[in-house]
């Protein structure tokens, strides 16, 4: 994949938690063209001096063609994880206005599904990045949307203001600390939903994802009604514990600990796995089970395929057990 070399042009923080970059060519060039849902690929310094690559989405709230089509620079805007890697650290800490950092071109898992019908969107934190360049997007076609915005509280919700203006009555905004502490009621949000031409766009925590889609589901809603991303990293779970993963083509055998998938032990033993999205979300990680139960966490495989135990995203599922043979 072709790297650009950006600058950091601009940075604000948008609230406590969100730090909003600039990026531009230093010869100011156009930057390649995205539509709304796109994402790039930042290079970042984890805490312990190692790089990696974060995904975060494309913010165009104008709509404008040319703003999609020939942009002058790419607008993020990045959350800061304090029980992450350091990613987000670096993005809030490391960089600043004028440092150069590694892109990888826009790439669009998650676009808005065409028609002329209302589109319902629904965000969930810093998940309202994509949803609310969709929604830019809708009005700059004429196009009816809802979109249901919830969070913790307002102080927290960036694009807030831009969005009020922009929407109008079309807006909902959920804050936890208005409704008691209440989260947001994800079946009254299905309920106001019309026919089967609606279909829901939604990112966000998981969390939230796992309400959404066993509601569609309770509902009988085909599964392809509700689009989606996930704007976390995986995390651990009540109950997680390390597991012996053996890699079966090798032999090699590696503990797998509390707090690290098995793409990041096998990327400390020097491998460099098959991946991309690193949120269960994509299917590039697939790998075959030899022995070993599988605690499926991924958002790709079909219920039947979980249960039959015999292939697993290696980016988010783990081991039930005590060790895991895979086909690596």
């Amino acid at each position: 994949m072709t790297e650009l070399k950006l600058r950091v042009v601009d940075a604000r923080r948008l609230n406590p938690l969100i730090r909003e970059l600039q990026l531009a060519d230093p010869d100011g060039r156009p930057l390649p063209p995205f539509e709304a849902g796109a994402h790039i690929q930042v290079q970042v310094r984890l805490g312990e001096g190692s790089h990696d690559w974060r995904h975060y989405s494309l913010v165009e709230l104008s709509g404008a063609a040319a703003a999609h089509g020939a942009p002058d620079r790419y607008v993020i805007a990045v959350r800061l994880e304090d029980m992450g890697r350091g990613g987000s650290r670096y993005m809030h800490e490391g960089l600043k206005v004028g440092d150069l950092v590694a892109v990888r071109p826009p790439k669009n898992e998650f676009p808005l599904q065409p028609g002329a019908g209302r589109v319902v969107l629904l965000a969930g934190g810093i998940g309202v990045t994509p949803i609310a360049t969709m929604a830019a997007q809708c009005r700059a076609l004429g196009r009816p949307l809802t979109l249901v915005y919830a969070g913790r509280s307002r102080a927290l919700m960036a694009y807030l203001e831009p969005l009020k203006a922009l929407l109008g009555d079309a807006l909902r905004v959920h804050a936890d600390d208005e409704q008691g502490g209440r989260p947001l009621d994800v079946d009254a949000v299905l309920g106001d939903c019309g026919g089967g031409d609606e279909t829901v766009h939604v990112c966000g925590p998981r969390a939230l994802l796992d309400q959404v889609l066993a509601r569609a589901a309770a509902r009988g809603w085909a599964p392809a009604r509700v689009r989606f991303e996930i704007f976390a990293t995986p995390q651990s779970e009540a109950g997680d514990r390390p597991f012996e993963l053996v890699l079966a083509q090798s032999g090699t055998t590696l503990q797998v600990p509390v707090g690290k998938t098995i793409i990041d032990s096998l990327r400390a033993l020097g491998e460099d796995p098959l991946c991309d999205c690193l949120r269960g979300e994509c299917g590039v990680c697939a790998v075959a089970v030899i022995e070993g139960e599988v605690d499926h966490r991924d958002y790709v495989l079909s219920a039947a395929e979980k249960q039959s135990n015999k292939v697993m995203q290696i980016c988010v599922s783990r081991a039930r057990g005590a060790r895991l043979v895979i086909d690596l």
